[in-house]
């Protein structure tokens, strides 16, 4: 069984820290796990990044089945963990055993998904434009273009899911799908979770003989250590989900670089959820009680928790909002991830208590579980959330608002007063399809996803996902963290102009060796 040692793992070496002595805690019990782990600075940043960086030519230019291979040869080695990941994980973070094995089989298949989609080619975006020797008035080169990776990529684990946005998460995945080494900045509440998934890559990297610096991660205490790999001059693009404060201070320190990189963070959502008339009305009672399902889930911790409600105002919005807080009420309070965590949101709630203008419709259960978050629901009108920009700012943890519009013009209002979003969603039924139609292209500016009918908290992992939006959901909408198509964020186009056969890339050659899908002279096919 892999044990976990407390250092950190630079290239093929097991390093113990010696800038600060740091442990995980079990939110649950209050209390520090063993083993102490070994903080590392700037130099071990240092060491990582230089290996990343002698490793990248060569992981690159390895056949494509090489790379689905090792992505493969990841998820073995983190499914051959067994219990004992699932163990520390839940020991780390309260989260539920059964919350966390599902969380593993989507790490997993995420893997597995990249794996597929390498081999499959048509990110390469392989375009060839035939010469034209003898047009006229002036001939044209023979040019090809496919794209490359960017280079060592920094990843940032993220606090509410120690797996599947963490070490071997969908950050690290696109990167290596793409071909760049990863450098992972370990979570500094997940640090033995972060190293036995850490340990799994690495064998990953030895059974596939890679370069020693395609993996390594890191710790350390503060935020010193993060800024240094941001600002190191071998990473080329940084994978962050958590605050928005943390992620504009990176996004400020890749910027302030010499030679500036792209941060694709994801920060903040508030991800709104709007009832038309004729579903509110039909089974507004059914819609209120999945959405405090969906607020509840997993103590309110993901980022795509439905924090608010836009409701048209009226006897059918009273009887939603009095089934919602039926439904609420009964819900206990539950563990957070940290005791940070726990303390923000207790502090963020008290702020929504005494903000003008709105009222507590209920709070949950109390119990008294260390470092609980008791749910709580608010209500306030069209006009107090437009005159308040506090009340768009997102509360992490199972807490929601609800808002209610006299009109459908309301409704668009505030729809187009609000900050970019992970998500939206529209509860409506047929007769509804004209105000939807009004109120779509709205959303369609605001968020990355769109929702009917359902709830935004689960987020599926397949090749049209969009996990990603306008600011400050994340800070590049073009973007998303979540799908195949998160391997763009790691790729750029190169093209080639009369170059010779010979040095062409596999993917560029004549008779197609790779078998992918490309474009040649415009048309799309596999010559």
């Amino acid at each position: 069984m892999t044990q976990i040692t407390g250092e950190m793992l630079i290239g093929d070496a097991a390093v113990r820290g010696t800038a600060a002595t740091l442990h995980a805690f079990d939110p649950a019990r209050g209390v520090a796990l063993e083993p102490a782990f070994g903080g590392g600075d700037a130099d071990e940043v240092d060491y990582a990044c230089r290996l990343a960086q002698a490793a990248f030519d060569r992981f690159r230019a390895l056949p494509l089945e090489t790379r689905a291979c090792f992505l493969e040869t990841i998820a073995e080695c983190v499914l051959a963990l067994g219990d004992a990941l699932i163990e520390r994980a839940h020991e780390e973070t309260a989260l539920p055993l059964a919350r966390l094995v599902g969380e593993r089989a989507r790490t997993v298949g995420q893997l597995r998904l990249f794996a597929a989609f390498v081999r499959d080619g048509r990110w390469l975006g392989a375009t060839l434009d035939s010469a034209q020797p003898d047009r006229a008035p002036l001939p044209r080169a023979d040019l090809r273009l496919q794209k490359i990776p960017l280079g060592p990529v920094a990843v940032f684990g993220a606090s509410n899911f120690p797996l599947a946005f963490s070490v071997a998460g969908g950050d690290t995945a696109s990167a290596f799908a793409a071909g760049c080494p990863v450098v992972v900045k370990a979570h500094p509440a997940h640090l033995g979770t972060s190293e036995l998934v850490g340990r799994a890559i690495r064998d990953a990297v030895r059974v596939c003989g890679l370069p020693v610096g395609t993996f390594s991660l890191v710790l350390g205490a503060g935020i010193a250590i993060g800024e240094a790999l941001v600002a190191d001059p071998a990473i080329r693009a940084v994978g962050f989900t958590g605050s928005r404060a943390g992620g504009l201070a990176l996004a400020g320190v890749a910027a302030r670089r010499r030679e500036p990189i792209p941060v694709y963070a994801e920060m903040s959502s508030v991800n709104p959820m709007f009832v038309l008339p004729h579903a509110l009305a039909a089974r507004g009672a059914a819609i209120a009680r999945g959405f405090v399902e969906s607020v509840t889930l997993g103590v309110g911790q993901f980022c795509t928790n439905p924090g608010l409600v836009v409701l048209p105002d009226g006897p059918d919005a009273r009887a939603f909002i009095d089934a919602a807080v039926q439904a609420l009420a009964e819900q206990g309070a539950q563990t957070m991830l940290t005791g940070g965590i726990a303390a923000t949101y207790a502090q963020q709630v008290s702020a929504r208590v005494a903000a003008s203008g709105v009222r507590t419709l209920a709070h949950g259960i109390q119990n008294d579980a260390r470092n609980a978050a008791r749910p709580a629901l608010f209500a306030t009108t069209q006009q107090t959330f437009l005159a308040d920009r506090q009340l768009q700012n997102e509360i992490f943890g199972p807490a929601s608002l609800i808002v209610t519009c006299r009109d459908l013009d309301e409704m668009i209002a505030l729809a187009e007063h609000l900050d970019g979003q992970l998500t939206a969603t529209l509860h409506l039924d047929e007769d509804d399809t004209a105000h939807a139609r009004r109120l779509l292209p709205t959303l369609e500016r605001k968020a990355g996803r769109i929702v009917a009918n359902g709830y935004p908290t689960g987020v599926e992992v397949a090749h049209a996902m969009v996990h990603g939006g306008p600011f400050p959901a994340t800070s590049d909408a073009r973007t998303t963290s979540v799908g195949t198509l998160a391997i763009e964020r790691f790729l750029r186009p190169v093209c080639y102009q009369d170059l010779p056969a010979a040095l062409l890339p596999d993917a560029l050659r004549d008779g197609n060796p790779l078998g992918i899908a490309r474009v040649v002279d415009g048309t799309l096919g596999t010559a």
